[in-house]
């Protein structure tokens, strides 16, 4: 049964978030809030746990899977990045945008777009996120919790741990939780010169990347 770590919105304590890193380098999935929904999210080097996590969603390797970073520096190690798409991701992080880029050699070849080569990058605006990403020490790979045959992510910690208490490791709450995806900005195009290409509207303002 998945553990639940209920940990303060404002304050979240590090025995908990500690417990949920340990289970991260065991190889498990969990359930985070970020500052749209609620997301899976895994170790980026763990095949298997990258595995788990698709079939939960019932996504294949052309969905594009995100990196959670916690600053734009930590990002630009994970994607190719010029001015004028780090403009655009300053003036728009952090926050609830998901930003498609061209992922560099540190980002394993199973968890980028077959094709593409490509990754989804954000960096969330939640305190208890932001928390476990630093003593996670490195990014974490997520996905928004949207179920199978469902159209809208999930928000809701307890009714998580009802629904997938024997595929998760564990639920971290920290209250109230926002229901609704990030906006999906695919930023590659800016690189041949053409402006960037709304993929989903979503929790995001598009008001500040001028779309």
């Amino acid at each position: 049964m998945a553990q639940w770590l209920q940990v303060h919105p404002d304050n979240p304590q590090p025995r908990l978030l500690k417990q949920a890193v340990a289970l991260l380098s065991q190889g498990r999935i969990l359930a985070v809030p970020t500052d749209s929904s609620y997301a899976l999210v895994c170790h980026l080097d763990d095949k298997t746990a990258v595995d788990q996590m698709r079939r939960l969603r019932e996504v294949d390797d052309k969905h594009h899977l995100t990196l959670l970073c916690r600053d734009l520096s930590e990002l630009a190690l994970y994607a190719k990045v010029d001015n004028r798409q780090f403009r655009l991701l300053k003036a728009a992080t952090p926050g609830a945008y998901t930003f498609i880029l061209e992922a560099t050699k540190e980002v394993p070849r199973r968890v980028s777009h077959p094709q593409r080569k490509t990754i989804g990058l954000r960096v969330p605006q939640h305190l208890c996120l932001l928390a476990l990403l630093a003593l996670h020490g490195a990014p974490l790979l997520a996905t928004t919790l949207i179920p199978p045959g469902e159209t809208e992510p999930l928000n809701d910690g307890q009714n998580i741990r009802e629904r997938f208490e024997h595929q998760l490791a564990a639920v971290i709450d920290a209250g109230a939780c926002a229901m609704q995806a990030t906006t999906v900005v695919d930023l590659t195009p800016m690189g041949t010169g053409d402006a960037p290409l709304l993929i989903r509207q979503g929790a995001g303002d598009v008001g500040l990347l001028g779309l």
